[in-house]
């Protein structure tokens, strides 16, 4: 089983995100902590994807075709730290 923390500041910000990406979010939350990595390789949909450059280290999911969650998984420990919800800039 994995935990999922979330950066305070994210904690702040999650009042203006829209309530149907919040809904997706939760969803993808609860298949992280039941399934870790591999539950979200297995949806296609959420194209789940290692980021490069300043990133490196850090992996994307999208939650719909603007919104992605940012995060950074500790396999070790089996910890993920979802460090930001935003819409992506194209």
């Amino acid at each position: 089983m994995w935990v999922v923390f979330e950066k305070k500041s994210l904690i702040k910000s999650i009042s203006k995100i829209p309530k149907d990406i919040m809904k997706r979010y939760e969803l993808w939350k609860r298949i992280v902590e039941l399934e870790g990595l591999q539950g979200l390789r297995v949806i296609k949909s959420l194209h789940d994807e290692a980021l490069k450059g300043e990133w490196q280290g850090y992996r994307s999911s999208r939650l719909n075709l603007k919104w992605r969650v940012i995060y950074k998984p500790c396999a070790e420990h089996f910890e993920i730290y979802v460090i930001d919800i935003n819409p992506h800039k194209y």
